[in-house]
Parts: C-alpha cells; sequence; structure tokens
C-alpha cells in the first residue's frame, strides 16, 4: 500500500487491515475548510519526509460522510492515530509538524528502525551483493547505528558486512565491544567467520616476514614490507601499529618512508573508517 492515500468506503477495510502492522494516521478534512487543507499539507508534508514509517489516509468529509459519522468526528481538521484498527491517539485542530512529529513519536517505531531493516533485507537476499552496494550499505550502517545509539543489534550487521568486504579489523573491533548480554547465536557466527578469515588472512610471506623481525625488530625495511602484505590481508591495524612504533621514536624514520606508506595506508582505507581516523589522531599527536 502506498504511503498517502484517500480513505473510501471501498478501501476502508484495507485500511483497517494494514493498521494490524502499521500505523495508520487518519485526517478528515473539508475542501471549504482552509484550516483542515493546512494540516492536511503538514500532514503530507511529514508522510513524505517519513517514507514508510506511517500510512496517512485522508478523509474528505464532503465525499465521505459516513466515514466522518462512523469515526465521530465533531470538527474540522481531525486527526486520529490508528494502530490495530482502533484509533489510540489524536487532536483536533491545526498543529504544527514539531507537535504532530512529537505526538507520532510516541507510538511510531524509530526513525531509524525502517532503513535498518531495508538494509537487513538486501542483506538476506539469495544472490551475492556487489561490493559497491556493500561498501553503500557499511555507510548506512553507520549512520543507522548512530541514532541507535550503537544498539547491539545493529553493531553485529555492521561487522556482518564489515566481513563481507573483508574489512576483518573494522569487523574485529566491532565484535570486541559487544557486551556478554548480547553475544548471541549471531554475534558467535561472526567471531567463527572472523577467526576464519584471519587464518586464511595469515599468509605464508606474512608468517615469514614476521619471523625475520623476531631476530631484527628494529629492521625498518622489514617492518615496512611486513606493513604492505598485512595492508594487502586487510589487516590494517596490525599494519598501521607495525609503522607506527617507529614513527613514535622519529618521524623522518627511513628518510620519511615509513610515515609515507603510513598515510598510504590510512588514504586507502578511506576518510570515513573509524580505525584510520584513531590512528590519524595518533599521527597528529607526534605532529603538533
Amino acid at each position: 500500500m502506498d504511503h498517502i492515500i484517500s480513505l473510501t468506503k471501498e478501501n476502508i477495510q484495507q485500511v483497517v487491515d494494514t493498521s494490524m502492522e502499521k500505523m495508520v494516521v487518519l485526517t478528515f478534512f473539508a475542501q471549504q475548510q482552509p484550516e483542515s487543507m493546512q494540516m492536511l499539507q503538514t500532514l503530507t508534508q511529514l508522510a513524505n519526509a517519513q517514507q514508510g514509517r506511517f500510512i496517512l489516509a485522508s478523509v474528505d468529509c464532503e465525499a465521505e460522510m459516513e466515514i466522518a459519522q462512523y469515526f465521530q468526528i465533531q470538527s474540522l481538521p481531525t486527526t486520529l492515530v490508528l494502530d490495530k484498527g482502533r484509533p489510540i491517539d489524536g487532536f483536533a485542530g491545526v498543529q504544527d509538524s514539531v507537535s504532530v512529529t512529537a505526538l507520532l513519536d510516541k507510538h511510531l517505531p524509530p526513525m531509524w528502525l525502517q532503513a535498518f531493516e531495508d538494509v537487513k533485507a538486501q542483506l538476506a537476499q539469495s544472490e551475492p551483493l556487489t561490493a559497491e552496494t556493500l561498501t553503500n550499505l557499511s555507510v548506512e550502517l553507520k549512520e543507522i547505528a548512530q541514532q541507535a545509539d550503537k544498539l547491539a543489534q545493529v553493531q553485529l550487521v555492521q561487522a556482518d558486512v564489515y566481513l563481507q568486504l573483508n574489512l576483518l579489523s573494522d569487523a574485529k573491533t566491532i565484535l570486541s565491544s559487544i557486551g556478554l548480554a548480547d553475544q548471541d547465536s549471531y554475534y558467535q557466527n561472526l567471531k567463527a567467520k572472523l577467526a576464519l578469515a584471519e587464518d586464511a588472512a595469515d599468509t605464508p610471506e606474512i608468517r615469514d616476514l614476521q619471523q625475520q623481525l623476531e631476530s631484527n625488530p628494529a629492521d625498518i625495511s622489514l617492518s615496512i614490507d611486513l606493513a604492505k602484505a598485512l595492508n594487502k590481508a586487510q589487516r590494517n591495524e596490525e599494519a598501521l601499529d607495525t609503522l607506527f612504533g617507529f614513527l613514535q621514536k622519529d618521524l623522518n624514520a627511513a628518510d620519511g618512508k615509513v610515515k609515507q606508506v603510513f598515510l598510504e595506508i590510512l588514504t586507502a582505507m578511506g576518510q570515513g573508517n573509524a580505525l584510520a581516523n584513531q590512528y590519524r589522531r595518533k599521527l597528529y599527536t607526534l605532529l603538533y
């Protein structure tokens, strides 16, 4: 059903049935009554802005007198909130968008929830998603997580998307922040996927470089090669940490090569990456 409809005798039962699952806002108006037309315009703007959060059903009382009588409408404009087939709230007269939003927020799910459900629906598709689509979803999930105050159920989906993008450090950071009470079967599944991905990312080249560095931990060239290999395997936190240890001692280590590779990794991770931003701040503390 569309999110904005005109309520008539022909579709009223469908609207009532729809209200069993999604909130319906009824607004009663008359063309000859300016205040009711003003209220209809305000509600229409809200419905468009919050598309999918509720259904706006407008009732032209001049054409649908029986519906107005059924809901015992005494004056225009009148607005009712319909839930599970019955009015649960409403008001008579004109209200501004702020007041109407405050009323709706008492009964409607939070704004981020619809967007979150849409993301989960995309992830549930049988066809594999492209890297571009997954990247877009990760950006959307980051915004949703902020709106949802980093709710665990949102963060777990974030971690899932990061794993699909092979952003292991980002996924690991999120999973490590999940509290014990939220470590459900989905969490355990993601932890297992992360462990497998980390094992797969532990390449012979990385192991060989790590063994060489154990014998000569001050070798900057080996450390740069290890950082590059770790970055290639999407183990970016380890890569950055390897280089940062040298930068703490000397910002111009290896004639600036350490800082150059460090910045190249940060650039490749992108501006919106939380781990990259964390290490940018660390570098700034050394620069200033």
